[in-house]
């Protein structure tokens, strides 16, 4: 059956058939990483407004040069496109890279340090700069402009209905997270399971984010905190996930259950938030009743449940602060070495195997302030992180992909060893730096961890 954009939605068969057909043979798994990045003014340090000599257009239009072609929405620059990539904005002008699927962690790296190298070339020409960080170290919510795209507005009325943090998760947060292949549905369920389980762990190793407006928040990564109180009809850890019988079938059934944003027709964004999918599939989704959905339909409305691990037509591990180069290279190291290698992930469904939802939740709520401090059981994530990072390069080992210097993809582990040893998070050394050379001001971030 036929799956292409423009299908008609006829059936809850034909959403369970696109998700039961993703899987693919092991030798075509791919990894796909993207990562955001906060545009700033070099002289006054502010948010990047949208227009103007020094915006996040004219940064836009400094990419086209190199080769990526302009993608318009009612006449306004917000995306570019090449070899498989795009280049997009968040809702505050937060920069967005969507590397292409590629085959192993070092051209992951390379295809990191050239959009990097970009951005520093069309930066410098502009006086801008870009910063990750999970949350925005100094600006207020209402110094974040909004970007000219149609489904943020929808997404803006929407969030207050439905959580406290919203808004700040739209306009304040930056990620980097990976995308990963799964053979079948078996193998979907393995890999969905130890993800979520780990997220937390992951969001310790990451943590980057202990600023707010100025002033140290009281966390380690404010980022993670803020999806506990941004819309928990559409976040969170799933428990569903662990119990018996979980597979496409079940998160279909829970995403159809996912409240709308939003449906595009003929070039607008149609504001239907809060309404249900099955209603639409019904053709009484109101103000398009006896329409049905297309694919695309679905495929967008995919894209508006944010789980800690998100099933698409490959998973997405969502769990990570958005930090430096290196740690951009180092998220999709993590999740490889865990996931891609049949005995790493044998060994991390035996580490996870009698956790139960609670203890999880639990940890998921610890580490967002405790960092790699948070207890579990009789241990700490600290520990569990060391024992992680060594079954990760047990996974990378065995890949045997070398670069030309022989070096295999365990290199990029190396960042996170340093942290894992030391038991604390990319934050706790900036808030060190904080009370202590930088003498209470966070405005040195910005030449000391710029791109």
């Amino acid at each position: 059956m036929s799956n292409s954009a423009d299908t008609r939605v006829e059936s809850r068969l034909q959403l369970l058939q696109y998700l039961t057909n993703s899987g693919s043979p092991r030798e075509q798994w791919r990894i796909g990483t993207e990562h955001e990045k906060f545009g700033f003014d070099r002289q006054t340090l502010a948010p990047l407004p949208y227009g103007g000599e020094r915006g996040i257009e004219a940064v836009l239009k400094g990419f086209i040069p190199f080769g990526w072609q302009p993608v318009e929405e009612n006449g306004k620059l917000i995306a570019l496109l090449k070899d498989g990539c795009s280049v997009t904005l968040e809702p505050a002008g937060q920069l967005e890279l969507s590397g292409a699927p590629l085959e192993h962690l070092h051209q992951t790296c390379a295809e990191t340090g050239s959009h990097l190298r970009e951005v520093r070339e069309i930066t410098e020409k502009l006086g801008v700069g870009f910063l990750g960080m999970g949350f925005h170290p100094r600006a207020r919510r209402e110094d974040m402009q909004w970007m000219p795209k149609g489904r943020y507005g929808i997404m803006s009325r929407y969030m207050p209905k439905v959580g406290k943090l919203g808004l700040d998760m739209m306009t304040r947060t930056c990620t980097v997270q990976v995308n990963l292949d799964y053979s079948d549905e078996a193998d979907m369920v393995q890999k969905f399971r130890v993800g979520l389980a780990l997220q937390p762990l992951a969001t310790a190793l990451f943590a980057n984010s202990p600023f707010t407006e100025g002033k140290p928040n009281g966390f380690l990564s404010y980022r993670s905190w803020i999806w506990t109180d941004t819309d928990n009809d559409r976040s969170g850890m799933l428990p569903f996930v662990f119990e018996d019988g979980f597979g496409f079938e079940q998160y279909l059934d829970w995403v159809l259950d996912v409240p709308m944003y939003f449906v595009y027709r003929d070039g607008d964004y149609i504001d239907v938030a809060g309404q249900s999918f099955r209603a639409f599939m019904d053709g009484k989704l109101p103000g398009l009743e006896g329409e049905l959905p297309t694919m695309k339909d679905f495929e967008d409305h995919l894209t508006t449940a944010f789980p800690e691990v998100r099933l698409k037509r490959y998973l997405e591990m969502r769990g990570a602060d958005a930090g430096p180069w290196n740690r951009l290279c180092a998220l999709p190291a993590f999740w490889v070495g865990l996931l891609y290698d049949q005995e790493a992930l044998d060994a991390c469904s035996d580490l996870i195997a009698d956790w139960s939802t609670a203890e999880m939740q639990a940890l998921r709520m610890a580490v967002p302030r405790e960092g790699m401090q948070a207890k579990f059981r009789d241990t700490t994530a600290q520990e569990l992180i060391k024992r992680l990072l060594k079954v990760a390069a047990s996974g990378l080992r065995k890949r045997a992909r070398v670069d030309c210097e022989g070096n295999d993809e365990r290199v990029f582990l190396e960042p996170l060893v340093e942290l894992a040893i030391a038991g604390r998070t990319p934050a706790d050394f900036k808030l060190d730096l904080y009370h202590g050379q930088w003498q209470g001001s966070v405005d040195p971030l910005f030449k000391d961890y710029a791109f």
